[in-house]
């Protein structure tokens, strides 16, 4: 009987590293820089005029 789960174990341990070494890693194509938070162009200007009236 263990010898049955010794192999099921190295064939999902051979099926998890052939996945792993073909999964192109996705992460190294990431640039934080590019997602950055530019909350720092974000204002809000007011001005003390007061708008002109319609007539």
């Amino acid at each position: 009987i263990l010898a049955v789960i010794g192999a099921v174990a190295a064939v999902a341990g051979i099926a998890y590293a052939v996945y792993r070494y073909f999964t192109p890693d996705y992460l190294e194509d990431f640039d934080p820089d590019d997602y950055s938070d530019n909350f720092d162009d974000d204002f809000i200007e007011f001005s003390d005029n007061k708008p002109e009236a319609e007539d």
